[in-house]
Formats: C-alpha cells, structure tokens, sequence
C-alpha cells in the first residue's frame, strides 16, 4: 500500500471518527431546563388581610434544578426584561421531587396599600430556570394575571 493512501486512509478514518464522537456527544449533551404544569393566582387584599401573587410551577432538566427567578410586570409597561436582568430579581423556592424534577413556588404578599398603587389590567410574570450544570431557560412571559379594581 503506497504512503500516498494510508495517508488518505488515516484522514478519512479520523473524519469518520470525528463526526460520530460529535454524534455522541450531541446525542449525549444536557437539555435545558423545561417548565410544565405552571399556575397563577392573584388574590387581592381583603378586609385587614393581605393578598397574594402565587405563581407555581415544574421545572425539570437532567441534571436537577438550582433555582428559578420570578418577577411580575405590568403589560402597560412594556418591560423588556434580559436574562441578565433576570439573575437579581426574586427567587421562587424550589423542592425537589425526583431526581430531575422540581417543584417552584413563588409567593408574594400584597398590602392594601401596595395594591391601590398597582397599575389595573394584564401582569406578566418572567421566570429564570437555571439547572444544576448550569444550563438556564428564560421565559419572558411565562404566566399573565389580572389586576383589576
């Protein structure tokens, strides 16, 4: 066999060889973090009471969860939040319920004097999934409520 094809020979072999080691790899790289089952509540303060903003949700990804980030906006604003803005805004609290897979919850009192000033119509609620191999998901408008009265 000539030098001239075992060359060529070795080459192609480690192009072959290069692109099912990035198969591999590819097939076998973490996915970001995915929400599902999310709810939002909004009660409003009665009598001497608080109200509250609830917002829940699942949050999984292969390596397990770190943490979410929640902050609520009214729509008349027409925020436009980043995900770097998102990494200083208030955390959700977060219990694991497998190994993947974890249940957030994020509640915020509201006093009644909170609320007189809230502006009335759609809120939105932007979230920040960060998984614990560091992958993060950004949903500008994961939720929206009402705020009316």
């Amino acid at each position: 066999m000539s030098k001239r094809i075992l060359i060529s020979s070795l080459a192609g072999l480690a192009v072959v060889g290069g692109i099912a080691a990035g198969g591999l790899a590819m097939a076998s790289s973490s996915s970001e973090p995915a929400l599902s089952d999310s709810s939002t509540r909004y009660a409003a303060p009665t009598g001497g009471g608080a109200g509250s903003l609830t917002f829940t949700t699942d949050v999984r990804d292969d390596s397990g969860i770190k943490g979410l980030k929640v902050i609520a906006w009214p729509a008349s604003s027409k925020l436009d939040l980043t995900e770097a803005e998102m990494r200083s805004v208030d955390s959700a609290e977060c219990r694991s319920t497998s190994d993947e897979t974890s249940r957030c919850t994020y509640v915020l009192k509201v006093t009644k004097k909170e609320e007189a000033e809230l502006d009335r119509g759609t809120w939105h609620i932007s979230v920040l999934a960060t998984a614990k191999d560091g992958d993060t998901t950004f949903v500008p408008r994961a939720a929206a409520f009402e705020v009316t009265g």
